[in-house]
């Protein structure tokens, strides 16, 4: 059966939040000046920054850089939200204690947690994982959810319809990142999450299917590293009713996504960095050690798109 596809709002005002690109040194070292540079020009677009995300490469940081970037979190002028990761392994129970000390964490730190997922939550059957969001909103005044796809992360688990459905009913659960690439599934929870609490933010994660927006999506993605200016001059397009330029912009942002997104889908991390150095956001298309590169002939396509943005400005 085909999902039913929410209708078009026209007008609406978009929410968005951008997974921050934590830059490296070519010895393998963060990059710290970069990092604060990037990250002011996220905020400056008027982008919620989320940090620690896969984008940023939370997974492999160690506690004492996690921590690093969360301070810089806290010296911003607004809010920010940041992955609450558990590190552990394929079999590993599902330890909410470490959960609730690293939500705990980024709200001392004046952030907004967003639950990273885990290999023990994501092995939890689905009355135990319903009952474990549960568990750690009884701390929180708010949270997001996450549905990562395994394509990004091996402790990924894209969550059953009905699951999404007993989520909707915690209060604190403000809302959830949804990151399957699959426009269905995601339409089915704009559909519901319409029905049924229309206030909770559902953000696409969805990189090759950034119009998500039109109907009812906001969006917390890692595409909009590359280009957060460019991202706000859509969503300011989209409010006003300039479908034209909406559409321009749209296009040329979906174009770099489907480019950076290809598999395999974690080195678009290294496209990003490829891509904020050819604009001189940063001063090196240098990544996380354990991050896939891209080859070399990616930067004439890149160079392209950049210009192309920048006409568009």
């Amino acid at each position: 059966m085909s999902a039913k596809i929410p209708p078009i709002r026209a007008r609406r005002t978009i929410w968005g939040s951008s997974a921050v690109l934590l830059p490296f040194t070519v010895e393998g070292d963060i990059d710290w000046p970069a990092f604060e540079r990037h990250l002011a020009t996220t905020v400056g677009a008027g982008l919620t920054p989320a940090l620690n995300m896969d984008t940023g490469f939370g997974p492999y940081l160690d506690t004492a850089d996690r921590r690093h970037v969360l301070a810089m979190g806290t010296a911003l002028d607004g809010e920010f939200i940041a992955g609450a990761h558990v590190a552990d392994n394929p079999g590993d129970s599902f330890d909410l204690d470490a959960y609730r000390i690293a939500c705990h964490e980024i709200v001392d730190a004046g952030g907004m947690p967003i639950l990273f997922p885990s290999h023990g939550l994501a092995a939890l059957d689905d009355d135990a994982l319903v009952a474990a969001h549960h568990d750690l909103a009884a701390g929180l005044d708010r949270f997001l959810g996450f549905e990562l796809g395994p394509m990004f992360h091996p402790a990924g688990r894209i969550f059953t319809l009905d699951v999404f459905e007993q989520l909707l009913s915690i209060p604190q659960m403000i809302g959830l990142k949804h990151s399957s690439l699959r426009r269905d599934l995601e339409w089915e929870r704009l559909v519901l999450r319409d029905a049924t609490r229309p206030d909770f933010r559902l953000c696409t994660g969805n990189d090759l299917a950034i119009d998500m927006v039109i109907h009812g999506s906001d969006y917390l993605l890692g595409l909009s590293t590359f280009a957060p200016e460019s991202f706000a001059q859509r969503d300011a397009a989209w409010a006003r009713g300039d479908v034209a330029r909406f559409w321009e912009l749209n296009d040329l942002l979906q174009y770099l996504g489907q480019f950076a997104f290809r598999d395999p889908v974690p080195a678009y991390r290294h496209s990003a960095a490829q891509f904020l150095a050819l604009r001189g956001v940063i001063d090196r298309d240098a990544t996380h050690p354990r991050s896939p590169r891209r080859p070399e002939s990616d930067r004439a396509v890149l160079t392209d798109i950049a210009a192309r943005l920048d006409q568009l400005r």
